[in-house]
């Protein structure tokens, strides 16, 4: 039987997802490990696949308007897509368990929020700070950023599934500031694509993927990102951007208080046990 409370949930981060360009995984993963309960791991697993099938179609529209940049795609999948098989392969040989697990994943989770909501928060002033600096950088410089910045993301979307959306996006108008705006965005999506199929299909692997849940978040979320596209261009985007990052620090914020209660419970408890 469907859920209608996973439903309206997809349709809730579709609609955000559409309105901000933001990745879905800052809002859905945090949305099934805090109200839904879902184990870390497999909120993260499930999302990597949803993200995978949601980014498709936007990808595949911007590339058909030609508004991809394939040079900075290919740099960036090939530093993520590696960092990513190694991040999943590390985790796989660590054989990590229970708590040690949930832990690892709320850390990362954690630190991927503050630094979506840092980089939506300060995104303007970090431009013109430093766009005339990168302007005058050498193509060779830049390729081995990019590069390096595909490692840094392929680490985090693996661990959190968080990380591609506005941290790439920040990223790619520093180190491509001639680029227009909407081919920023269609090859941040573009590199996502790849991106979150790896790790979802690395997190199936070890089993830490829903697929029932999958299918039923994205029968919520694909009318809300057509609903939330429509309505981008009619809200102004600092109130946006603000707005969203004031939940993502909110939200990290719980995840640690969560954590921490979690931990002090089991010192209480085995303290009490000796």
């Amino acid at each position: 039987m469907i859920d209608p409370l996973y439903v309206a949930s997809g349709f809730g981060v579709g609609l955000l997802v559409g309105l901000t360009g933001v990745g879905g995984g800052s809002l859905m993963t945090p949305l099934l490990i805090l109200l839904f309960g879902i184990h870390p791991t497999t909120a993260v697993g499930t999302d990597l696949l949803y993200a995978a099938a949601t980014k498709t179609g936007g990808s595949v529209v911007h590339g058909w308007s030609r508004s991809v940049h394939w040079p900075a795609v290919l740099r960036l999948a090939s530093g993520s897509i590696p960092a990513s098989a190694l991040t999943l392969l590390a985790l796989w040989k660590l054989d990590l368990r229970g708590e040690t697990e949930r832990n690892l994943v709320n850390l990362v989770l954690c630190f991927a929020l503050i630094l979506t909501a840092t980089s939506l928060i300060f995104r303007k002033s970090i431009m013109d700070l430093y766009r005339r600096r990168m302007e005058q950088v050498d193509e060779r410089t830049i390729a081995i950023a990019t590069v390096i910045t595909g490692v840094v993301l392929g680490v985090l979307v693996s661990i959190s599934s968080v990380g591609a959306g506005a941290v790439g996006v920040t990223v790619l108008l520093l180190l491509y500031p001639r680029l227009p705006m909407a081919t920023i965005i269609g090859s941040d999506i573009a590199h996502a694509v790849p991106l979150t199929l790896v790790a979802g299909v690395g997190h199936w692997m070890l089993g830490s993927v829903d697929w029932g849940l999958m299918g039923v978040l994205l029968l919520g979320s694909l009318p809300g990102i057509i609903i939330g596209s429509y309505g981008a261009t009619r809200v102004p985007e600092t109130v946006l951007r603000v707005a969203l990052a004031s939940v993502l620090v909110v939200v990290a914020s719980k995840i640690m208080f969560t954590e921490l209660n979690v931990q002090s419970a089991i010192v209480t408890a085995l303290a009490w046990s000796h």
